[in-house]
């Protein structure tokens, strides 16, 4: 599988060349995968003019030890959690992850990376990053139902 992607990978990284000489086109990639757990319920917010979009927050989580060597089984673990937004544009899976993603279920997300700028409440530039979905799997019923 590893090397089908990296086949893939070269293959669009081809230059391909117009009538223009001095125009060169490169195709690039912009791919982000996520394995996390939802934060939040998600919800659907319609700006007028425009489609709706889903939007929820993923929890990923880094662990490691620190201690007297990297293989070594004494030290403290440490974890670090980094929060993402997730916004959901296409029609149909805007729809199922509005009703089927829930707070702490265990998610897969597929898609690219977005960055933008807004202004809060107090007319203050601020800048976001988001993820915008193409594609989620989902590893496990939410969280609550088990229990």
């Amino acid at each position: 599988m590893l090397r089908n992607v990296s086949a893939q990978i070269l293959r669009q990284a081809v230059r391909f060349r117009s009538t223009d000489s001095s125009l060169i086109l490169e195709r690039s990639i912009n791919r982000v995968q996520l394995l996390g757990r939802v934060g939040q319920d998600p919800v659907m917010r319609q700006v007028e003019g425009r489609n709706p979009v889903t939007i929820f927050s993923l929890a990923t989580n880094e662990m490691w030890r620190s201690g007297e060597g990297e293989t070594s089984t004494t030290g403290d673990i440490s974890q670090k959690t980094t929060w993402h937004r997730v916004s959901v544009f296409k029609p149909g899976l805007r729809d199922v992850a509005y009703q089927y993603v829930k707070k702490g279920s265990r998610v897969l997300v597929e898609g690219k990376l977005d960055y933008g700028e807004y202004l809060d409440k107090n007319q203050v530039r601020r800048q976001a990053t988001t993820i915008i979905a193409d594609n989620i799997v989902f590893l496990s019923d939410n969280v609550r139902d088990r229990t």
